[in-house]
């Protein structure tokens, strides 16, 4: 395989709407995640569960939500950012490729907001890819610091000569963090922006996919009524090609 499509999406929760209007999205969303068509689908605010969702919702499914979105044949892992009251939630990643392993670190930065990251190691036939799922804190200081803390992980956990992919919501409406994830040879789309939130008037690129070691083909965000309902963000679409070794 010369070439490979990478999604991420924050989906919300798998809920949209507030109060009485609020309305279960997730199957819609098991449909999207088949259409991506992806290799590898990062994920952000998944539930494990919910026990207050799923006694309102009939049809709320019984797995988590990493699971119940993951098409066949592919591996779905899930860590926990947040404990709720009535539940979890967290990052995921939907993998076509055999996960060798995976691992968690929380990244919460002060006690109102639990954040963390989900490593992940691939394997496509003799190459390893490793992805990294996150979703970055609402203030631009805490951003900055788990950038920081990012960038330690990264030295201390990924090969430095290792094809790296970091995915998810970075919450960042302007360049800063794009700025710093240079600064290690990551990169994102250049030139042309792709906005992804608020989904119903897109104004800001906050979903990114940063690159290591490999080369971006393009990248796109399905717009139309559907996507604009499912979560408050669009999904980001990614395609890549293998550097030469």
């Amino acid at each position: 395989m010369k070439t490979f499509k990478v999604a991420t999406y924050n989906i919300h929760k798998g809920v949209q709407g507030h109060g009485p209007a609020r309305r279960l999205e997730i199957h819609n969303l098991g449909l999207a995640v088949e259409q991506f068509d992806a290799d590898v689908v990062c994920l952000q605010e998944v539930r494990a569960f919910n026990r207050q969702q799923a006694r309102r919702f009939k049809h709320w499914p019984q797995q988590g939500q990493a699971d119940f979105l993951a098409p066949e044949g592919y591996t779905p892992v899930y860590r926990t950012n947040a404990i709720t009251q009535h539940g979890e939630h967290g990052n995921a990643l939907l993998s076509r490729w055999p996960v060798l392993e995976h691992r968690h670190e929380d990244m919460s930065d002060h006690r109102l907001e639990q954040r963390g990251l989900l490593h992940a190691t691939l394997q496509l036939q003799a190459r390893e890819l490793h992805v990294i799922v996150m979703h970055l804190g609402l203030l631009p200081g805490s951003r900055m610091r788990q950038t920081q803390q990012l960038h330690d992980f990264i030295m201390r956990e990924v090969p430095a000569d290792a094809p790296l992919l970091v995915a998810g919501d970075f919450n960042d409406w302007g360049s800063a963090v794009s700025h710093k994830m240079a600064d290690v040879g990551l990169h994102t789309n250049t030139g042309k922006k792709h906005p992804t939130f608020p989904a119903r008037l897109p104004l800001a690129q906050l979903d990114h996919v940063y690159a290591r070691g490999l080369h971006r083909l393009g990248s796109q965000v399905p717009r139309g009524p559907i996507w604009r309902r499912m979560s408050d963000h669009l999904p980001l679409l990614v395609e890549f090609a293998w550097d030469a070794p």
